[in-house]
């Protein structure tokens, strides 16, 4: 058996199960060997009967007395099967549900070990489908009770049992794993070896060699990552980019024309931009802001002095509902001056030329346009890197919501210059991520944070409602419509049949209708519309042809209608703090005071603490941080959309310690070689890292 042997090969159960582990991507003993547990069960301590507490799970060690199976009568006719096991201080019995081969498996007379929640019946202590394992005379160690027992995330049709079976199977394969980091960096950190830390993560002895096992592994994921991004952050110091010349009167007089002043937190960040762009190396820089801060302003700025030196400007945003906003807000911004603005969308081909109204163009007329250079500012979406469509002159690429594209979907847009020249490359994202945590994702971007609202925007009030307080609520929301106000509401799901007893949007908007706000005009969106239904529905939002706009998660991003001042969250608890806030950023965008309603059904402590944290801040930053300790990066900030969910299995992004560590092996390394020639098994598995992060 190698690491390539497919699971199907591996006895038995490994032919049954492997059509269900390709569902987990697993397809070889390699694959199975690198799929790490996500959590673990302490059955290691043994009791004796007598020391059973009711309640608690425990682990006991016995000898089979008896064992029979009963078939229940009445139509629901089922197999219990019945075991009496005793230690010599006492008896208990054990039952099983439609387990029929269990009395061949277990018979009067073996040793076993039994591990579950004990309970009180007739008999005295019982556990009611225990986990079983026999006591081998040899004395190896138990697999799946005795120990601290690996919990893995299965698909359905297989069972914990049969994973750490033919787990046990391939473990021996953990000693072909060359190890790759260097022997003086694992004794200066007190690193396990590779081998020990793969088989012991699976199967740990004990606590100590669990953490230690983890730490290794923490550290090989946090290492390649920041290792990589330092790597493409030193190939960009080798590319070429054309400079862009700092038009100082035209950049002052287009902010002079603003009817609102710049804070001085889009002035500094504009000018770190500037600065940027004035240098024959291409920027690389990510722009964070709260919802609100004004980031379009600030890029704008960026892309005036691009278009300026009369070069060719890609601004990629991630649906098709903000492309079509922002080319919109561009043609506003730009209306003095004389270039030409396209929008490109899978539904959609425009072109907006000076003191001329949009004009429809087939898709091939307009990448025809793009290419002879006949556009100057392309706004679109992922068609923006569809490989027929190429740009003569592209100087600065623009990517909103950086989070929501991948590595090689970044990689693949800034390398569409025709030259041999690299754009230049700005990412925006209204998810404030803390800066430390910034540096891990992002280590290959310089980071400029709008840290400053603009002035005159009043705070956002939050109310938490239970389920008893939804009739005042939807008063108060009637009232602010009387008013001439709008509202959004917001459910999780589409369809009723979705999730049992989660709000969803038709049914919501259905209610509203009829029974609610009969006498308001109400609309729907949810992303299993058409694109030009969306646009359609949003547009008589915009223009307040509707009064509630009932809606999915589709409108967390980008949607700006400043008349609307309530926004409600249905079933809140099932959204993170960030996405929260993405959506309460909906309103607030006017000069009238705004509201945002979150309705839950939940009585969890936890739950109700975490929402609370939204009620008693509008600060995205503070709620970011709050975010990554209640519920951990991965769901925070899409791991998968980061290009690094294939190899951030194990750590995490607070991991602090580590990562501070791996930050000061990083420069060393490439101190002693640049191009890691000195370091062949770092590079080698470097080279693998990058392999799995680039799906696109």
């Amino acid at each position: 058996m190698t690491l390539s042997t497919p699971l199907s090969r591996i006895t038995s159960i490994g032919a049954r199960i492997a059509p269900a582990l390709e569902k987990l991507s697993l397809h070889t003993a390699g694959d199975l060997l690198l799929y790490w547990p996500y959590r673990y069960e302490d059955r290691s301590e043994i009791l004796s009967i007598r020391e059973l507490k009711l309640g608690e799970k425990s682990t006991i060690q016995g000898t089979v007395k008896d064992i029979k199976d009963i078939k229940t009568r009445g139509n629901g006719r089922r197999l219990i099967t019945k075991a009496l096991i005793e230690d010599g201080t006492g008896t208990l019995q054990a039952i099983w549900f439609n387990q029929r081969f269990l009395t061949r498996t277990l018979k009067p007379g073996y040793e076993v070990f039994l591990s579950g929640k004990v309970d009180d019946s007739s008999y005295g202590p019982q556990m009611t489908q225990p986990v079983y394992e026999r006591a081998t005379k040899s004395g190896d160690q138990a697999t799946h009770t005795a120990r601290i027992v690996p919990i893995y995330s299965l698909t359905s049709s297989v069972t914990q049992k049969q994973l750490r079976y033919l787990l046990k199977k391939v473990l021996p394969l953990a000693n072909s794993i060359q190890e790759w980091l260097p022997e003086d960096i694992i004794k200066q950190y007190d690193l396990m070896g590779i081998n020990d830390a793969i088989s012991r993560v699976h199967f740990p002895e004990s606590h100590t060699e669990l953490e230690k096992a983890t730490r290794r592994l923490k550290f090989d994921e946090l290492f390649l990552i920041n290792l990589r991004s330092a790597r493409v952050k030193s190939a960009l110091q080798d590319s070429r980019a054309n400079k862009i010349q700092f038009k100082e009167k035209e950049t002052k007089d287009f902010v002079d024309g603003l009817s609102f002043k710049l804070t001085d937190a889009q002035r500094k960040t504009a000018w770190e931009i500037l600065t940027d762009l004035e240098k024959n190396k291409p920027m690389n820089r990510l722009l964070e802001g709260d919802v609100g801060s004004g980031k379009t302003i600030v890029c704008a700025i960026g892309i005036l002095n691009a278009l300026l030196n009369d070069k060719q400007v890609a601004y990629m945003a991630p649906t098709e509902i903000l492309a079509t906003q922002q080319f919109e807000t561009f043609n506003e911004l730009f209306k003095n001056q004389s270039f030409s603005i396209s929008l490109l969308t899978g539904n959609q081909a425009l072109i907006k030329r000076p003191d001329t109204q949009p004009e429809k163009l087939s898709s091939n007329k307009l990448l025809e346009l793009i290419s002879d250079k006949d556009v100057d500012l392309v706004v679109g979406t992922h068609s923006l890197i569809q490989d027929r469509i190429s740009y003569q002159d592209l100087a600065l690429v623009v990517i909103d919501e950086q989070h929501r594209f991948g590595v090689g979907q970044r990689s693949a847009l800034s390398k569409k210059s025709s030259d041999s020249t690299m754009a230049h490359f700005l990412s925006m994202t209204a998810t404030p991520i803390p800066r430390s945590l910034a540096l891990t994702l992002y280590g290959d971007l310089e980071l400029s944070v709008i840290d400053q609202m603009p002035p005159g925007r009043k705070p956002i009030k939050t109310m938490l409602a239970p389920p008893e307080k939804r009739g005042e609520k939807y008063a108060f929301v009637h009232e602010q419509l009387t008013q001439g106000r709008q509202a959004f509401i917001i459910c999780p799901l589409i369809d009723p049949s979705d999730t049992l007893g989660k709000k969803a949007v038709t049914e919501e908007y259905e209610k509203l209708k009829r029974d609610i706000f009969p006498d308001m005009r109400i609309g729907i969106l949810h992303g299993k519309m058409k694109s030009a239904d969306k646009e359609k529905v949003m547009n008589e939002f915009a223009k307040h042809n509707l009064d509630i706009l009932v809606a999915t998660p589709v409108i967390e991003v980008g949607i700006d209608v400043p008349n609307s001042t309530v926004i409600i969250i249905e079933s809140a608890e099932r959204f993170g703090l960030a996405q929260l806030h993405q959506f309460r950023g909906r309103v607030g965008r006017g000069k009238h005071q705004s509201y945002c309603i979150l309705f839950t059904d939940s009585t969890s402590k936890e739950t109700l603490n975490r929402l609370k944290a939204l009620v008693e801040t509008n600060d995205g930053f503070e709620l970011a941080e709050r975010d990554l300790e209640f519920r951990g990066p991965g769901e925070v900030y899409g791991i998968k959309q980061h290009g690094f969910d294939d190899v951030l299995k194990i750590a995490k992004l607070t991991d602090y310690p580590i990562i501070k560590d791996v930050r000061k092996i990083i420069p060393h390394i490439f101190a002693q070689s640049p191009d890691l020639s000195k370091f062949p098994r770092i590079l080698k598995r470097l080279s693998q890292f990058e392999k799995s992060i680039h799906p696109e």
